[in-house]
């Protein structure tokens, strides 16, 4: 079987690999959760790294179905949703004791960016919509000798921020009256837990995970509504207003399993739920209201709302490892992700192959990189019924097969 030289060698590469295929998941995934550097069998390590998306998701046969708004089928019915964006990672990883791990790192797990521009059929839905998070996590883990291997206790905590805005058109109106443009501004923070088990057995290879991060609550979501552009709407028009929501970040429960397989080589695989069906319409309501009725979807108080819809997402992911030789090592991967979107949204299935190396100079320094091409399954997307309120009539679109890619690297540094 694969010596304990192996597993150092072909088991870093896994955690890279997978870096590439989930950035690009359902719902706001981004880099997720991943800590997988507290495997590191290093006393120390530090790890920064960024993964590159760009993401090519194109809307045809756009069709503005409220006219309440202005007729906007005189705009072009074509769109591209999607914009490139960057994911970084940072962390240090410390060992104690021969028996106690412990990680800090900073990600962004969560985020979004579409932006159609106001020059299509579809602006009164969406002309710019961004979700950006920042978490800060800590974790530790206690191992301890159990039959051939060791079992490993895994706990942590994390706080997150999160911020974004959405601009639409909410009136089409005259130059001179302004743009009709309106947008939405918010802002909040929060705490996660994680808690987890892993039993591995280096000789072999083998390491078997499963791993839980909690919701995180955004009980204090805040921000503005900003209709200065739009004075022709009743109440609120021509004026900033403060308003208040509250929304929550999906819990996940993750297993991740490899082995050794033959000299050199390695297996991996992964399955992933998260809880994406936590987010459906986000409403937020004036200040002013608070306290007086409660801020819900479609409630008395509502002044606008951000819109999901999501479904619970599932990842499943596998692949082989070889070690070349003392300095190079590489993978190949297959990942599945289960789109979010439930007819409203753009969200569908997606298929990814990854390609990773990593290139170990010296026994302190590990540089990684991979690339990833993905497709990202065709669609449509038009009304859809939740709590008795219909949602997605102003605009309705369809999608074909679209093209997907990411480039990662990272630099290791271990003493």
């Amino acid at each position: 079987m694969a010596p304990r030289m192996f597993s150092k060698g072909v088991t870093s590469l896994v955690v890279f690999s997978s870096l590439a295929a989930p950035s690009f998941a359902g719902g706001l995934e981004r880099g997720g959760y991943n800590i997988d550097q507290l495997f590191d069998t290093s006393p120390f390590s530090f790890q920064s790294g960024v993964t590159y998306v760009t993401p090519q998701r194109k809307l045809k046969d756009v069709r503005d179905t409220s006219l309440t708004d202005g007729n906007l089928n005189s705009r072009p019915d074509t769109a591209d949703d999607t914009s490139n964006y960057t994911i970084p990672y940072i962390g240090f990883k410390a060992g104690f004791a021969d028996t106690i791990d412990c990680l800090v790192d900073y990600s962004e797990p969560f985020g979004g960016h579409t932006d159609p521009g106001v020059n299509w059929a579809g602006a009164n839905n969406n002309i710019e919509t961004e979700i950006k998070t920042r978490n800060y996590g800590g974790t530790c883990s206690y191992r301890f000798d159990v039959g051939p291997g060791q079992l490993r206790f895994i706990g942590g905590a994390f706080y997150q921020e999160v911020e974004g805005f959405k601009e639409r058109l909410v009136a089409a109106l005259p130059s001179i009256l302004g743009t009709g443009i309106g947008r939405l501004d918010l802002d909040d923070s929060g705490w996660g837990w994680r808690a987890g088990l892993a039993y591995e057995i280096p000789e072999y290879a083998m390491r078997a995970s499963l791993v839980y991060n909690s919701r995180v609550k955004y009980d204090n979501l805040t921000g503005t509504v900003d209709l200065r552009q739009v004075p022709v709407v009743p109440t609120f028009g021509g004026q900033v207003t403060p308003v208040f929501g509250s929304a929550e970040a999906p819990d996940s429960l993750e297993l991740k399993l490899q082995s050794g397989i033959a000299p050199d080589w390695l297996a991996f695989g992964s399955v992933k739920w998260t809880n994406w069906s936590v987010l459906q319409s986000v409403a937020f309501c004036p200040k002013s209201t608070k306290g007086l009725a409660a801020c819900t979807a479609g409630g008395a108080t509502e002044l606008t709302s951000l819109d999901l819809f999501y479904r619970d997402g599932w990842t499943i992911s596998g692949g082989v490892g070889h070690k070349f030789n003392d300095q190079w090592a590489g993978a190949v991967s297959l990942t599945w992700d289960r789109g979010t979107s439930q007819g409203y949204g753009a969200q569908t299935d997606s298929w990814t192959l990854g390609l990773g190396a990593a290139y170990t100079p010296t026994e302190h320094i590990e540089w990684r990189f991979a690339g990833a091409v993905g497709v990202l399954t065709s669609g449509s997307s038009g009304t859809f019924e939740y709590n008795g309120q219909t949602y997605g009539d102003d605009v309705s679109y369809s999608f074909d097969n679209d093209l997907v890619a990411a480039l990662s690297t990272s630099i290791k540094i271990k003493f």
